[in-house]
Formats: structure tokens, sequence, C-alpha cells
């Protein structure tokens, strides 16, 4: 490892510098591990869910509270309209995140009793959509220049 303030090498992880003194944090351990795509969509179906139910609930008491007054400014109105708006919006992309977490749930692996892994509704009998088995007998050699060095030698090129 280098220092990343005076650039020595042959440092060591969580240590501090020989020569400088910086503390040289290991940057293997800082790094974030994957994140499943489910885990994001558990996530933002909560808080689509989360923040339909409080949009609703104060469009709901500003409603209670305000409608029928006399001198009601024409914004509150407005703020009402909007927070129904956002509920109408949240409600669909929770409705939405949901048919997309079926759909995750389609393409899962899963293990046979064989301890393969495959997926679901693919299977191998009488599909005709499947790929012909491969023909190895006449193979193509890996390069083309292959064995070929001793044609080049004694040739020369004519200057027309």
């Amino acid at each position: 490892m280098f220092c990343h303030n005076c650039g020595q090498s042959d440092q060591s992880p969580e240590t501090y510098c020989r020569k400088c003194g910086t503390f040289l944090p290991d940057l293997d351990k800082l790094a974030k591990k994957p994140v499943a795509p489910e885990e994001h969509i558990k996530a933002n179906s909560f808080l689509s869910l989360m923040t339909a139910v409080v949009s609703l609930t104060l469009a709901i008491s500003l409603n209670v509270v305000i409608l029928g007054r006399e001198g009601t400014h024409w914004l509150i109105y407005i703020v009402m309209g909007f927070l129904f708006a956002i509920t109408a919006w949240q409600v669909q992309t929770y409705i939405r995140m949901r048919m997309l977490k079926k759909q995750f749930e389609k393409l899962k692996p899963v293990r046979g009793n064989t301890g393969v892994d495959s997926l679901e509704g693919i299977t191998s009998e009488g599909d005709e959509r499947l790929l012909n088995e491969a023909d190895f007998s006449d193979v193509i050699p890996a390069s083309v220049t292959e064995r070929t060095t001793k044609d080049l030698t004694g040739r020369k090129r004519s200057s027309a």
C-alpha cells in the first residue's frame, strides 16, 4: 500500500505512514457491499406507502379543519389539491413496485432436486425454441495467422 499523502510504499492499512504520519485507512473495507434490487424495491414500496398515508392524512385534516369556513384563502384549496395528487402518485408508484416485485419473483432462480439452478417456467422437454446441439466437426482454428509464418519467408515485394 502507498501513502496517499507522500507516496511512501510498503505501508500497512489501518496504520499511520512511517514517513509523514498520515492515517492510512483500509480502502477495501470501505467498499460498499452490493445491494440486491429486491431490497431497493422493498424500501421504495415502504416509502411510497408511507408518503401516500401522510399526504392523505394531511389533506383530510386540512379539509376537515378549514373547509366551509368563511374567509378561507384560495391557496389552502390548492395545497389540498396537491396533497391529494401526491397521494394518488404515491399509490400508483406503490402498485408499480408490487408489480415489479412479482416480475423479480418469477425470474428468481429455483434450486431443483438435482441441485442445479434453473429458472422457473423453462423446461427442456418439448421446447422447440431451444438451440440445436453444437456441431464441432469442422472447427476453425483459434487464429487465422497460426502456422503461416513459413509462407512469409523468402518472398520479396516487387516495386511496381
